[in-house]
């Protein structure tokens, strides 16, 4: 498969970006994966000028708006929150042992993933497709996992406020485990539909390769998530009342852990 000039140029801004894991080894995959995206989405802005409909020029603007809330919030976070690093004290490799082949490793693949990501935009402006009902119900969709993801860690945040030291089970929290994940993966839903009957032929390859990526990640997200929580509230009650009522990630899909799948390493 002979990849377009402009793929290429997306994936070395995707390089570019994400390259400040080298100061941080888990930025690979916080800051420098939102960063990425929002500079993916303004850099198809500006390469597709011309080929820009509303509905495209919608999609790239999600990317954007998408990946500088993620990175904004991340980088609060990471600065920030003094709870924060004290919670992660263990729980996060400061990467200073792994070996700077395996770092320049993760950074190409991590690069890959988040072209990848966007790919199924990327194709329907490459092959000049324009607007369709697809890409509206993509960009539709693609909202609400923006809206979902940001009120979920805005939920998060307040509940936290209140109580630190609880484990949090209201608002989206009563629906699944980790509503913030899950409105990562509508997210990403919608960019794959905005991809159909645009990518042709062996360009799905690219797009299901960036979409069950991250799928993946989400997962394995998920798992980390519960092995952590499992540890701090293990032995409360509530806790496992509330684990063994309320998915993991997925409403009404009884699917309450995914610890014991240990394939879910990311």
């Amino acid at each position: 498969m002979v990849f377009p000039m402009n793929f290429l140029w997306l994936f070395v801004a995707a390089m570019l970006i994400s390259s400040i894991g080298f100061k941080n080894y888990v930025w690979f995959i916080s800051l420098g994966y939102g960063f990425s995206i929002a500079g993916e989405g303004l850099l198809m802005l500006l390469l597709y000028g011309e080929k820009l409909t509303l509905g495209t020029i919608l999609c790239c603007a999600l990317f954007v708006i998408y990946g500088l809330r993620l990175g904004g919030y991340l980088a609060i976070r990471e600065f920030k929150s003094s709870s924060y690093k004290k919670n992660m004290t263990g729980e996060i490799k400061d990467g200073k042992t792994i070996p700077m082949g395996v770092k320049i490793a993760i950074w190409v693949t991590c690069a890959l993933l988040y072209v990848t990501q966007v790919s199924a935009v990327f194709y329907r402006l490459h092959n000049a497709s324009g607007s369709s009902v697809w890409t509206y119900v993509g960009a539709v969709v693609m909202l609400f996992g923006v809206v979902l993801e940001s009120a979920a860690d805005w939920q998060k945040n307040e509940a936290k406020k209140v109580n630190p030291r609880r484990f949090v089970d209201t608002g989206l929290y009563r629906i699944v485990r980790c509503p913030n994940y899950l409105g990562e993966m509508i997210f990403w839903t919608g960019v794959l539909i905005s991809g159909i009957g645009a990518v042709r032929g062996a360009q799905w390859i690219v797009v299901l390769v960036g979409y069950v990526g991250i799928i993946y990640v989400m997962f394995s997200g998920a798992r980390r998530l519960e092995v952590r929580q499992n540890k701090n509230y293990g032995q409360d009650p509530e806790y496992q009342k509330y684990v063994k009522s309320v998915p993991i990630l997925v409403p009404f899909i009884p699917l309450y852990s995914v610890e014991k799948y240990k394939w879910l390493v990311a």
